[in-house]
This record gives C-alpha cells, sequence and structure tokens, in this order.
C-alpha cells in the first residue's frame, strides 16, 4: 500500500484566524472612531484652545518656560503638543493634526485666543 505524505496545515490556519481577528477588531475601532468623530473632535478643539491660552499666559505673563508650562496642563492632556512664535508673542496648542488653537500675548490684555478669520487673515 502506498502512502501519502500530508503536510499540517494548522500553522497558517492559526495565522488566518489570527488576522481574521485583528481585521475584524480594526473595522470595530474605526466604526466607533468614525461614529464618535464629532464629539473627539469637539473635545480636542476645547483641548488645544485651553492648552494654547494656559500656556501662553504661563509663558508670556508668568515668564516660565514652555516646557514648564505643560505642568500645568490638566490629566489627559498628554496629546497637546506646543509651539511658541516668540516674535509675534503666540503659543499655538495642537492635537493629532485634527484640531489647533492659537492665543497671543496682548500687552495690558494678557493672552487671548484668535479665530481662524484672524489668523487666515495674515
Amino acid at each position: 500500500m502506498a502512502t501519502v505524505k500530508t503536510t499540517s496545515r494548522a500553522p497558517l490556519t492559526k495565522w488566518r484566524t489570527a488576522l481574521y481577528i485583528g481585521g475584524l477588531f480594526l473595522l470595530i475601532l474605526i466604526a466607533v472612531l468614525a461614529y464618535n468623530y464629532a464629539s473627539i473632535k469637539g473635545q480636542l478643539n476645547i483641548g488645544t484652545a485651553y492648552g494654547a491660552r494656559v500656556a501662553c499666559s504661563c509663558h508670556y505673563v508668568e515668564g516660565r518656560d514652555i516646557e514648564d508650562c505643560q505642568k500645568d496642563f490638566e490629566p489627559g492632556m498628554e496629546l497637546i503638543g506646543l509651539s511658541v512664535d516668540e516674535e509675534r508673542k503666540r503659543v499655538t496648542a495642537s492635537a493629532l493634526m485634527i484640531e489647533s488653537a492659537t492665543a497671543e500675548f496682548r500687552e495690558g490684555w494678557g493672552c487671548m485666543l484668535l479665530t481662524d478669520a484672524q489668523l487666515d487673515a495674515e
């Protein structure tokens, strides 16, 4: 009687199952993010505005270094990044390249948030 040599397909099946589960998880994650995009964008808008205003006041009113100003942020604001324009006395806070806000120091007024129209007019 002739014997047939068979190879095990178990490792390939395990990879397919893992890829299927990973792909399914990724699709669910994308669906949840898409469903909540407006809420997430709104929260990022508030977070960046708060970050720009607080960091501007910290840097230009209190005279602290911008890295030290991030200590004033609330927990959960680790995604907010700061950049400083010393020439214009502005601080811009941005999050995930989705949302950003800019605050400008004005003598006698302190730090004020700039609108998109003010930024576009320049």
